[in-house]
Order: C-alpha cells, then structure tokens, then sequence
C-alpha cells in the first residue's frame, strides 16, 4: 500500500491553461487532411476545417495551438498563403517528405481554425530562412487596426479587423533545421527581430518566445540568458522521448515488449531533471520567475507505421504513450510556477497525435483520454502532494507512480495518478488534510502496453467509470490495476 497525501493548504502555482497546448505543422497529414480538408470537400467541414477533429479539440477545451511550425516554419514565407488560392505560390516542403505545399492553408485558414477551436494562436516566424522585414510586416498584417499597407492587404483579402496573437516564438531550432547557428549568433538574431515584433493597440501586447535549447542543452539557455535575459518573456524546449538502440533504431509504435516500454519511459522519466536544470539557470538570472519555460515540442518519436511516407512521421499510439502523456503532464504541473505552455507534438496524424484520420474516418487515442481526464488542471492552482513511490522495470528503475493535485475555484479537488507499471496494480491510501469530502467521481484509462484504437475498433480504449475505492471522510482508499491513468474529481 501506498501513501497518498494532498494538502489543500499548501496553495502553489497557478496551472496555466496553455500547458494542455497543441502543435500543428506543415508535416505529412496534420495540416492537409488531418485538420484542413478544404471547402470543396466531401467530408463534414466548416469552412474546410473537419468537423470530427475541431469537436474532439474542443471537447478537450484546446487552449493554444502552434502553426506553421517546427522546421517547416522556417521556410515559410507567409506572403506566399495568403490571397486567392488559385494564384498562391507552390513550394517544395524539404523538410518533411519532398511534397509540394500548395499553401491552401495559410495565416486567414489558421486563424479560422482558431476561431472555431476557441484557441489561442502561437505564431513560429521565420528567422532561418527569413528577414526582419517579412516578420515585421507578418505582425502588423496580423495585429495592425489602422491604415497600413499590410492592415489594408489584409482588407483586401477579406478580413476587416485584426486577429488575436498571444504568442510569436522568434524562430524554431535555430540550433539545428532552424539555421545550425550558435546560441552567441542566435541572440544576436533574436535581439534583432524581437525589437520589430511590433505591439499594436488592437492586440496589446504579444508574448515573444526566444528559441531555447535542444533537451539538455544548458549552455544554449546559459548564454541566452546572459546577452538577452532583460528581453526574453519565454524560452522554448524541445525534447522527445522513445526507444532507440546504438543503430539509431526508434522501435515500433505497436511492436514492443516491457523492455521497449519501460526504455522509452526512461528516457521520457529525464524530462524531470532537464526541466530542473534548465529552471536552476532561469531561478539565477530570473530569479522573479518573470521567464516563461515553454515546452513547445514534445512526445514520443517511433518508426513510422509501414507503408507510410518516412517524412510524414505517422505513428499508432498505445497505452504505453497514455502513461508517457501522463507523466509529462503531472510533471508540468508539478513545475508550473516555471513551465506556462507545453505543445505536444502533434495534433493529427503525426508522432504523438491526439487523433488519427483516414479519410472521412477518425479515431481518438489513448493520449488524447488522458488530455480529456486532465482538462479540469486547467487554470487550477497546483496543491501540495505527494506519493510514497517505489521503482519498478527492473534496471531501468522507473519511478512507479506520477501524481499532481490542483484546487479548482470552486473548491473541487483534482488529482490525477498514472501508474507506470505494466504488470502490478497497486493499493493507494489517500488523506486530504483539512477537507471533508462529500463526494468523489473517478474515471480510468487502463489496458496492455500495447492495447491501441484502429479504424477498425475505435474504442478499444477509452476511458470508463472507476469505482474500485472506498471513500473515508478525509479521504478515500483505491485498487489501481498495471498500466493505468486515472483522474479523481473530489468535492
């Protein structure tokens, strides 16, 4: 049995809504069939957005998604989307399989997926391949409500007011597919740009991100923070996690046994200390915490699923990537008084995607149940809590159980719990202090590490009613079998 303990004195950091964020770019099937299928299409859309993907988006409350990239956003010249479609510009995507982007989707076609979301739009611009003028316009052709050459060529395409940008990240990887530049070259470029990130009346203020470092990269976020510390509001961090031999070998999404699984929850467990280390640094330049950690990029990267195009990165999703969703996310709010958005990568049809569409057919995955369990996080205040915990995987030493706690402003408490363990359930003997309770509703995502949703069977797992507990006044007694998330709604 373990001991399970929530403090619902101990009042920390507000969990931002933006934590639950998406990713969309222009690879392989997001854009184009996952999310966009165009006016003229036969599959239910509004204003060619699908309407089974944007539901299942809302029903999850998205509260941010990032467009157009990752690496594509650094090709992309956004003069090229925008105006009739007929007579917009063809490219070659270099990035992701070679295609040709006909760029049907571009700036108004985002903005109106946003709209329909409910979202926040998190623009990447393009430093790689870019320049400080195309930016800059961007920005006032997006934000701008007066007289302007680039607000009146927004007129002239059709939308009369300015968009909403919460959030402009200045440029994406600019240590890799982003330009292979030193962080010492990077901040004398981001210093550049972000001083045209323009802020008009209409829009207020945007919320700059600088390019911070690849996983563990402290040097990266280091010399950003040393040259540039007085105009970062965000730094950005990507880090992926998955199986992979001295070959390079990423293993199959589906194809795995306990060995792969708890290897590629090893190296999804390191999240923990490169969050750690990378706020140490932040904690001694910022050390008011006014620095946003933005985790833009993450999830887990396997092999493609045969038969696919390599650089579209479409893979399955299983319950072995349900429980890596969950630790991140209670990891995330756990570290909230830092971390204020997360994207996982990515929405549709790509890597960790929260749903997978093959034409008019759709499916939900197991990652996308534990975002839906989780939903009720958002813009809760993170409680204090904690877990006796113990390891399991054998040499790979996994921590068996993540868990956050959050207070929401009705006083509802949500805890949501992922055991790692593939073979052993467990006993979790919780107290809440100073909390009577009068009620609690419980929901579980649970099966094999392998179990995962096909065309074929869309709900082979789902999330179901929990009620393997016993509730006490101060707190509650629960059987958590292997392999499981679950969320408690406590009042």
């Amino acid at each position: 049995m373990k001991k399970y303990l929530i403090n619902p004195n101990q009042k920390l950091s507000k969990i931002s809504r933006d934590i639950y964020g998406h990713f969309s770019e222009h690879l392989g099937r997001c854009i184009y069939e996952g999310l966009y299928v165009g006016e003229d299409s036969e599959i239910p859309n509004v204003k060619g957005m699908r309407c089974d993907v944007v539901n299942a988006l809302k029903e999850i409350r998205i509260p941010v998604l990032r467009w157009p990239g990752g690496c594509f956003a650094d090709e992309y010249h956004w003069m090229d989307g925008i105006g009739p479609k007929e007579k917009r510009k063809k490219m070659v995507n270099t990035h992701w399989g070679g295609v040709t982007e006909d760029n049907s989707f571009g700036t108004h076609e985002f903005f109106e997926l946003c709209e329909q979301l409910g979202c926040e739009a998190y623009i990447n611009g393009n430093v790689g391949s870019g320049t400080v003028r195309e930016m800059c316009d961007w920005v006032e052709y997006m934000t701008f409500d007066g007289i302007s050459a680039m607000a009146d060529l927004r007129r002239k395409n059709g939308r009369d007011k300015p968009w909403r940008v919460k959030y402009f990240g200045i440029g994406n990887e600019t240590w890799g597919c982003g330009g292979h530049m030193l962080p010492e070259d990077y901040v004398a470029e981001y210093r550049k740009y972000e001083t045209y990130i323009r802020d008009y009346d209409s829009n207020k203020h945007i919320f700059r991100v600088a390019c911070g470092p690849d996983s563990d990269n402290y040097h990266w976020t280091e010399v950003l923070l040393q040259k540039a510390e007085s105009r970062i509001e965000g730094l950005s961090l990507h880090y992926y996690c998955g199986p992979m031999n001295h070959e390079g070998d990423r293993g199959h999404a589906t194809d795995f046994d306990a060995d792969d699984y708890y290897g590629t929850l090893k190296r999804s467990e390191k999240i923990e200390e490169i969050l750690t280390r990378h706020e140490n640094l932040l904690d001694h330049y910022d050390p008011k915490k006014r620095i946003a950690l933005i985790v833009d990029e993450w999830g887990a990267w396997y092999k493609v699923e045969k038969g696919t195009n390599p650089g579209f990165l479409y893979q399955q999703n299983t319950m072995r990537d349900a429980i890596i969703a969950a630790m991140n996310l209670n990891v995330f709010n756990k570290h909230s008084d830092r971390v204020r958005m997360a994207n996982i990568a990515q929405t549709v049809n790509v890597l960790q995607s929260v749903a997978l569409t093959d034409g008019e057919k759709m499916l939900l995955t197991p990652t996308y149940y534990v975002f839906k369990l989780f939903r009720e996080h958002q813009d809760s205040t993170l409680l204090g809590s904690f877990i006796t915990n113990s390891k399991v995987g054998g040499e790979y030493n996994i921590t068996k159980f993540y868990e956050s706690a959050s207070l929401t402003d009705d006083g509802t408490i949500i805890s949501t719990i992922a055991n790692t363990s593939e073979s052993e359930g467990e006993t979790i003997d919780c107290q809440i202090a100073d909390f009577r309770i009068s009620s609690i509703e419980a929901e579980i995502l649970s099966g094999d590490m392998n179990d995962h949703n096909t065309f074929d069977d869309t709900e082979n797992v789902k999330p179901k009613p929990f009620t393997d507990f016993t509730v006490r006044a101060d707190g509650f007694t629960a059987e958590l079998p292997a392999c499981c998330v679950v969320r408690f709604i406590i009042k």
